[in-house]
């Protein structure tokens, strides 16, 4: 008897100290999830209002009416496709090169990390400057024998490309440190018994950088994904989604149907649209992993 007490003590304790955090994430995370799903099969304007559900009509609009929203998809999907494999390419060229010790290094990785640390206003206020018609930018190109630079965030052409840019130079450093990391976990007797067999640098790079970094590799590949298709604040600040419709991507067309045209059901319809969207991928990727994710 004393002994169930006892087991019954040590729930009641352990259910107390979970107790915190299991309210903050029901009130904050919990039940604004299942509320916003609810509100997707509404015609609501306002969040605070009784629920007038209209079944699947905010769905059926989104993928049959609504060709703003086509836009958006794409336009989030080519941005996805562009920054995500360029930021971890330069994430890891950066990592691998501060890896190797060079005069400095410590510096770097400061410098490659500032960006990251920086205010997203700040970032996009220099930028609007220096992307400007006659900014710096082109002004150093017309120096160079380019007589018609391009417009970048006033082109529609190059708008998302130089959205991209941006975002890729803010966020790589945070994604160096993180490879740099898992860089520095690879133990040092696989590159010395590589090459003891005669292996030379690019080998070891193919044969033991590679496979060993597979897992981290994994990992900025999931985060960064995720952050590709949830990216709003550069948009918002830079260009809201001009010209045109160029870079007008899902989070920011959530933002301009809820906040600004006051649709609530039909934004949490996009938003859980675009949930399923990242949720499959990840799920896609979670399985593809076991092709080439190496945890050996």
């Amino acid at each position: 008897m004393k002994r169930l007490s006892y087991y019954r003590r040590e729930q009641i304790e352990g259910l107390m100290f979970i107790m915190p955090a299991l309210v903050l994430f029901l009130v904050f995370l919990a039940y604004p999830m299942v509320y916003g799903l609810l509100l997707s099969f509404t015609n609501n304007r306002n969040a605070n209002a009784a629920l007038n559900f209209t079944g699947l009509s905010n769905y059926i609009r989104l993928f049959t009416k609504d060709s703003y929203f086509q836009v958006s998809l794409r336009n989030s999907l080519v941005y996805a496709l562009t920054f995500s494999p360029a930021v971890l390419i330069a994430a890891l060229l950066v990592a691998l090169l501060l890896n190797a010790k060079i005069k400095g290094s410590h510096a770097l990785r400061v410098v490659c990390f500032l960006p990251y640390l920086t205010s997203m206003v700040a970032v996009a206020t220099v930028w609007n400057i220096l992307l400007a018609p006659n900014g710096p930018v082109n002004a150093i190109l017309r120096a160079i024998g380019v007589s018609n630079p391009p417009g970048w965030l006033m082109d529609k052409d190059w708008a998302l490309f130089s959205v991209t840019m941006v975002a890729v130079w803010k966020n790589f450093g945070y994604y160096m440190i993180i490879l740099l990391a898992g860089l520095q976990g690879i133990p040092n007797y696989l590159y010395e018994s590589a090459r003891i067999d005669g292996a030379t640098s690019a080998k070891c790079f193919r044969y033991v950088t590679l496979p060993m970094l597979t897992p981290t590799i994994f990992l900025c590949l999931i985060t960064i994904i995720i952050a590709a298709f949830q990216e709003f604040d550069i948009i918002n600040i830079m260009t809201q989604g001009g010209p045109g419709r160029a870079t007008n991507m899902l989070v920011y067309r959530i933002y301009v149907e809820g906040f600004t045209n006051m649709k609530m059901g039909y934004a949490s319809a996009i938003a859980y649209t675009l949930f399923a969207i990242i949720m499959v991928i990840t799920l896609i990727q979670f399985r593809l992993q076991k092709v080439w994710v190496n945890y050996d």
